[in-house]
């Protein structure tokens, strides 16, 4: 395993991308930690602060074709999917690709489409490929679906069934930045001419090689049985209506592995665990308050109630 070829892969991409995004190290890290885990990332924030240009810079980070799809009320399934047309001249329906057919698809206000076009997401999100007509495609790797979601205006919206909620990766958000970071980004030139400068700093065979080693990072005993102690814990959580599925838990495993890789070691600590957990559970929970913030204070709040496996001396 490779490990120099993580740290290496996630300076660069940090470094790309904060010359838009500037002191979200920490944001830039977890999507590329949901990259390489081949998950899908939903972004809630408040308007304008960067959400939109975050998944743009990755996009154009990593290389890769590259869609963005404004949701709206009068969206349709097809309209992402693709149809089957009538060709005149040939006499035959041919399929014309929707913007789904990319290897990152920027899903902008994704909760502003109706439940039937967000469910048209579901296929293609899980399992990779799309099905018209009763003819199934597969979609190119790597593919990840980046969707966008204002929190604050509810009129007009449709909110996400839990379903669709689950097939997200993570849930981020990236809150206001520093009164002198925001001095900087409003004093320099336009934030689209610097995306449109920025270069692919990651090959396709680099990516390749991070999504199929970072399985090779162990696992102890006791911190993957820290790991069954969290997700379980929000099951019997009476703050909970319902807990983490099993899909939240392979999810939590995955991207503990990914942060150790990404940091230099072969094997997860609890502190990997706790860095991602919150970001990977929150969403994945029901309870009585539907605010995001609530759920993810509650995860952070079982955390440190849940004792850390110590190292052993032998």
């Amino acid at each position: 395993m490779n490990l120099e070829l993580f740290t290496k892969c996630r300076e660069r991409v940090i470094h790309n991308c904060s010359q838009v995004i500037v002191g979200k190290d920490d944001a830039i890290s977890l999507v590329l930690t949901c990259f390489i885990c081949s998950g899908h990332v939903l972004l809630e924030d408040v308007p304008g602060t960067g959400k939109t240009m975050l998944l743009r810079a990755f996009a154009k980070t990593i290389g890769g074709d590259f869609k963005r799809i404004q949701f709206t009320p009068d969206l349709l399934p097809s309209d992402l999917t693709g149809i089957q047309f009538y060709n005149q001249k040939s006499g035959e329906f041919q399929f014309r690709p929707g913007p789904l057919f990319s290897n990152i698809v920027l899903a902008d206000e994704i909760n502003r489409a109706t439940p039937r076009t967000q469910s048209s997401l579901l296929e293609a999100m899980e399992e990779r490929q799309i099905s018209v007509d009763g003819e199934t495609t597969r979609l190119e790797e790597p593919f990840m679906v980046m969707a966008t979601q204002n929190p604050l205006e509810s009129y007009g919206t449709f909110p996400l069934p839990e379903a669709q909620i689950d097939r997200f990766f993570m849930r981020l958000k990236l809150g206001y930045m520093t009164r002198e970071q925001e001095l900087s980004v409003i004093a320099r030139v336009s934030t689209v001419d610097i995306i449109d400068q920025l270069d692919c700093v990651i090959s396709k065979e680099e990516i390749e090689e991070l999504k199929r080693s970072y399985h090779e990072v162990k696992f102890s005993d006791d911190v993957a049985g820290y790991l069954m102690d969290i997700v379980q814990r929000t099951r019997t959580e009476s703050r909970f209506t319902a807990g983490v599925s099993t899909r939240g838990a392979i999810a939590l495993y995955k991207a503990s592995q990914v942060t150790a890789a990404l940091n230099g070691r072969d094997y997860v600590l609890p502190e990997d665990i706790r860095f991602v957990a919150p970001h990977v559970l929150a969403h994945r929970v029901a309870s009585a308050s539907t605010r995001s913030n609530d759920t993810e204070a509650y995860i952070r709040k079982i955390l440190d109630e849940i004792p850390v496996p110590l190292e052993r001396i032998k």
